[in-house]
């Protein structure tokens, strides 16, 4: 059996103080009293949430955490003591992060990022809000417009910061928002590109063909770090053009030709804007 991990396990007997259960191996796991119900039955296979209780003992419960093993999501503080913050993960027995899992002090009722891990010296769940230490910069398993799970995070000027897959960081530029998404929302996305340094733009709808036409995701990457605005039009100069972008004029008209058609970018006489 797995802690901090949901389990398929089978109810092997009933005592006065609950139900044991076994995984595959013969380990056993007590789940109490307060969580069986009358319909349950000898040698029926339940799912379970594995942890330790106050008392630092190995239990079983059918209640669902916010948050699971090497996973993300919004946690809120309950107390504050000399060894760290208590969040509420929605079990009886709060979760720590300790001091040294934290960049900033935590403080009482304030709600933060944090990831769950296993200490494997003392096999005890802990809480970090050291958030880029548990992210992954080596992105093997995906490839673009696949679709990914994503946690939604922090507004920056850019878009919205997700982690993708409990594994990497990404971001959905604004102008790919295309649906009301807040802080601690967990959606579907796809990824658009992955960049050298690990991470990941996203989008919330799988890309059309014209989309991952190069030049155009050139385009939008220069109007992104330009503010928005490039003083470049179907009108202007062949040569500015190839000097700037390092393209023809006709491959640089059909790149906004695309970005206009998707309604990401509005044409004026003298330049080209994002739509934000």
């Amino acid at each position: 059996m797995k802690i901090g991990e949901l389990n398929k396990l089978r109810i092997n007997r009933f005592t006065s103080v609950g139900a044991y259960l076994l995984d595959e191996q013969n380990n056993d796991v007590l789940l109490p009293n307060k969580y069986l119900t009358p319909d349950l039955s000898l040698e029926e296979e339940i799912e379970v949430f594995i942890y330790r209780d106050s008392e630092d003992r190995i239990v079983a419960t059918t209640e669902e955490p916010f948050i699971q093993l090497n996973s993300f999501a919004y946690l809120t503080v309950k107390t504050v003591d000399n060894i760290g913050a208590f969040m509420d993960w929605g079990l009886e027995k709060d979760l720590l992060v300790p001091f040294s899992e934290q960049k900033n002090k935590l403080q009482e009722r304030g709600e933060y990022l944090i990831f769950m891990g296993l200490d494997p010296k003392t096999n005890r769940l802990f809480g970090s809000a050291k958030i880029n230490k548990y992210l992954s910069t080596e992105v093997n398993d995906l490839e673009v417009n696949q679709e990914v799970d994503l946690l939604v995070c922090e507004l920056t000027d850019l878009g919205r910061k997700v982690i993708v897959n409990n594994l990497y960081q990404g971001l959905i530029f604004n102008n790919f928002i295309t649906k009301n998404i807040i802080k601690g929302d967990t959606i579907r996305g796809y990824v658009k590109e992955i960049r050298e340094d690990g991470k990941i733009d996203i989008t919330l709808e799988k890309l059309t063909p014209e989309r991952f036409d190069e030049h155009s995701e050139y385009i939008l990457q220069c109007l992104h770090e330009n503010g928005g605005v490039l003083q470049f039009s179907d009108k202007s100069d062949p040569d500015a053009i190839r000097a700037f972008f390092g393209m023809s004029k006709k491959s640089f008209k059909k790149a906004i030709g695309n970005l206009y058609k998707e309604k990401m970018i509005v044409i004026h006489e003298n330049d080209i804007e994002l739509i934000k």
